[in-house]
């Protein structure tokens, strides 16, 4: 699932990003300006050391300040570069640290109801490699944007000092990079934007095969799926090497261009020199100025060259910024003030007026529904499937807003008032120990405290079966439990929880007998915490044990018999 592709230009939103980095991204583009003007020294002072040793006969000991200033540009320069990199690298760090937290915040936000339709491979991908992928934007490309601008124009005018031909020639040759940079920057965003989409599919293929592995084995499809993550890998691998075709395509049609401007350069300073060459000032050449300007030659295309090679950098962050433009400005929940209260009864832990709410493929679910619930009340939502329990769940736990009306608990928005407790049809079970499963409830908690949280949930009456009790690893999605010990699980980690509310979405469907009455005897438990429970299940035995019963009939909430 995945909303309209943003509109507006993506190299502008990439620039709203720099923030408080902009002075490290000035730092680098200073570093790198110094950089070039020591550059135009360094090959003064060789020129100047060349033209008095050879033209002017100078002893070596007239030559010891130059060679003096000239390791000392060299040093300066060397610091200078660190100094560039060093700057590049802490903007880049700083501005990735940034965004890729507005991405956790935005998936944090979205919540698992909007994000259903995205896999969490895929997500992992965009919070990681896509955010990455801006590194090179900011530590190289966006400096490197300043200094291929300003370096050719001094380098340029330098020349212009030396002989105007010289210049004229450099002058005629440097469009013709930015020219190409263009035409093939085009074509490697849009390879690089196929990249990132094929690589968030693969992720995900692949994911989904680890995690399907023992049932594939057990049909005797594992190597079907081996076939097809290697199909999936292969056109990943055919994608990265049309990219990499355009890469070196273009470094090969920049090099032949700048080695024919340079190669056009010497030619002329040595004809120039040998008196080949009399047209303009080409007489006036001398031993320094011949050699200044060859020198300089090669630097004026560097800083261009260098430019290009980073015009990738720059591909890649324009294709990973379409995938993180869609996650961040996806439609989601508008941001409610921390002390949003809710008028009428502050008794009541949740409070519901003219709540509507209505999902954008389907029909109003929710309709001008009204609901007070007391602290401590049990409370059962029944109906038909499909009529809005698990949305209304949803909504008390934060997960969705409502289209219209007001719902809070314990006096604020859902979600920003403190823990609540959720267990879902199917729990979440991690690759670990049961211990550290119901933990995950209350980091911080103690082992007894632990202890005590499975023997309420009736953990341990299993958990004692098992080799290493508690301490028993599990593997992925809770190999080594049924589902009725993982809905036990969860019930543990809800009475460790520090939750006033605790929300269970059909905790006793797709149970056996057995299951289900275990964990009806824990949900029997869990109710005499004196917690709000608002439980969604059609089973006679949990509205038995509540205080009422709701019913949803076409989106009203109506209160029904317990019995």
């Amino acid at each position: 699932m995945g909303a309209a592709r943003p509109s507006g230009d993506n190299a502008d939103w990439l620039e709203t990003l720099v923030g408080p980095a902009r002075g490290w991204l000035l730092l680098a583009a200073g570093a790198g300006l110094l950089t070039g003007v020591l550059i135009i020294v360094q090959a003064g002072l060789v020129a100047a050391i060349v033209h008095g040793a050879i033209a002017e006969e100078r002893s070596p000991a007239a030559l010891v300040p130059f060679f003096l200033a000239f390791v000392g540009v060299v040093t300066i320069r060397a610091g200078a570069q660190w100094l560039q990199q060093a700057a590049g690298i802490n903007a880049s760090a700083d501005i990735r640290e940034r965004l890729r937290t507005r991405v956790l915040d935005r998936i944090d936000a979205l919540g698992p109801v909007r994000l259903a339709g995205d896999h969490s491979a895929g997500l992992a991908s965009q919070a990681l490699e896509q955010v990455d992928a801006v590194d090179g934007y900011f530590a190289r490309y966006r400096p490197q944007l300043v200094i291929a601008v300003a370096i050719p124009a001094a380098i340029l005018i330098t020349a212009f000092t030396q002989d105007w031909i010289v210049a004229l020639l450099l002058l005629a040759a440097a469009p013709l990079i930015p020219i190409f940079m263009a035409i093939v920057g085009m074509g490697a965003e849009q390879l690089n934007r196929q990249q990132f989409e094929t690589v968030t599919r693969l992720a995900g293929h692949f994911l989904d095969r680890v995690r399907g592995l023992s049932t594939l084995r057990l049909f005797g499809r594992a190597d079907a799926a081996v076939n097809e993550v290697h199909a999936v890998a292969d056109e990943y691998r055919q994608r990265t090497m049309r990219t990499l075709r355009v890469a070196f395509l273009s470094s090969a049609v920049l090099e032949f261009f700048a080695s024919v401007a340079i190669a056009t350069v010497a030619i002329y300073v040595g004809f120039g020199l040998l008196g080949y060459i009399e047209f303009g000032n080409a007489r006036d050449l001398t031993l320094f100025s011949g050699l200044f300007v060859l020198l300089l030659a090669p630097e004026y295309f560097q800083p261009l060259r260098t430019l290009a090679q980073h015009y990738h950098d720059r591909a890649a962050a324009l294709g990973a910024a379409e995938g993180l433009r869609e996650l961040l400005e996806r439609p989601g929940p508008a941001a409610v003030p921390e002390d949003a209260r809710a008028a009428g009864d502050r008794n009541g832990i949740i409070e519901i007026e003219g709540l509507t709410f209505a999902h954008t493929d389907r029909e109003t679910v929710i309709r001008d529904a009204a609901l007070h619930v007391g602290a401590g009340e049990r409370i059962a939502v029944v109906g038909p499937s499909g009529c809005g329990k698990s949305t209304l769940l949803q909504l008390l736990a934060g997960l969705i807003v409502p289209d219209s009306g007001s719902i809070t608990v314990d006096g604020h928005a859902p979600g920003t008032a403190g823990p609540v407790a959720w267990i879902g049809q199917r729990p979440f079970l991690i690759a670990g120990t049961l211990r550290a499963n119901i933990a995950l409830a209350r980091p911080e908690a103690t082992q007894d405290e632990i202890e005590l949280a499975a023997e309420r949930a009736s953990v341990t009456a299993f958990a004692a079966e098992l080799p290493d009790g508690l301490d028993t690893c599990l593997g992925e999605a809770g190999q080594g439990v049924s589902g009725g010990q993982g809905q036990r699980v969860a019930l543990a980690r809800a009475f460790l929880a520090p939750a006033p509310l605790i929300l269970l979405d059909e905790p006793t469907a797709h149970l056996d007998a057995s299951a289900e009455a275990a964990v009806l005897g824990a949900l029997r438990e869990l109710s005499a915490t004196g917690r709000t429970l608002v439980i969604a299940s059609h089973h006679p035995a949990v509205r038995a044990m509540v205080d009422r019963v709701i019913t949803i009939d076409h989106g009203r909430l109506r209160e029904a018999d317990t019995g």
